[in-house]
């Protein structure tokens, strides 16, 4: 991808220290408030960091990064596997991708953002033969009890298939499978209370893991979540692609 452009916003990837900079600083104001330090670490040096920006004043609206793994042997090596048992996604044969630390910039609310994004991202997919797109998907703050209704859903709809399906790593989880098996999701405060990136991924055919990491460093809650692109429903991966036209 050399850039992405639509009636507003253009994507690219960083080509200098300054673009990962930025994209750094948006992630400590949308991860980190406060902090003096930015949010970087190890694995920002492996990644494409991609930039959405305002085409006309140059604002950045959102970022994320990519870590290329040319199959599951190489998994270990992914930020996910820090808080999740990994081990069967291990024997995955084909080219898969992290998508990770992605965020949007305060106050922007405008749909088109955040499709240019995943048309970027669908981009690079196509590009590189990527067969499995994975991640942490995170609601803020800690507090499982505020998205008991979003969990149950995701436990009902959208758990992995077994053979992928996550094992518990971090030291703090919420099982929500296990605790809520019993709940009938209210479907209307559920996605109230799901984070847009992940509905992103559920509409595309996304799973998740069985329980949410309790994420005290960066406040939130997350699932890992896959998706298999040969799963993307033809018509929803065209539009993905044509997001940018």
């Amino acid at each position: 991808m050399s850039e992405l452009t639509g009636p507003r916003y253009r994507a690219r990837f960083a080509g200098s220290d300054g673009d990962v900079a930025r994209a750094q600083a948006l992630r400590t104001r949308r991860f980190r408030p406060g902090a003096e330090a930015a949010d970087g670490d190890e694995y920002d040096d492996r990644a494409a960091h991609v930039l959405v920006e305002d085409a006309a004043t140059g604002r950045l609206v959102c970022c994320f990064r990519l870590l290329r793994f040319a199959d599951g042997s190489e998994i270990a090596r992914s930020y996910s596997a820090q808080f999740y048992g990994l081990g069967r996604l291990a024997r995955y044969p084909r080219p898969m991708l992290e998508l990770g630390r992605f965020c949007v910039a305060e106050g922007v609310t405008d749909p088109a953002v955040l499709r240019l994004a995943w048309a970027a991202l669908g981009e690079h997919v196509e590009t590189h033969g990527v067969e499995l797109v994975f991640g942490c998907s995170s609601f803020a703050g800690v507090e499982a009890a505020d998205y008991a209704d979003a969990f149950a859903l995701l436990k009902d709809r959208h758990l992995a298939p077994r053979r992928w399906l996550p094992r518990v790593k971090a030291p703090a989880v919420f099982r929500f499978a296990r605790a809520l098996r019993l709940r009938t999701p209210d479907l209307k405060a559920a996605m109230r209370g799901m984070p847009p990136l992940l509905r992103s991924y559920l509409a595309m055919g996304g799973w998740v893991s069985d329980h949410a990491v309790v994420d005290r460093d960066l406040d939130t809650l997350h699932v890992f979540t896959g998706l298999e692109v040969g799963a993307v429903p033809a018509a929803r991966r065209r539009a993905l692609l044509g997001a940018a036209a």
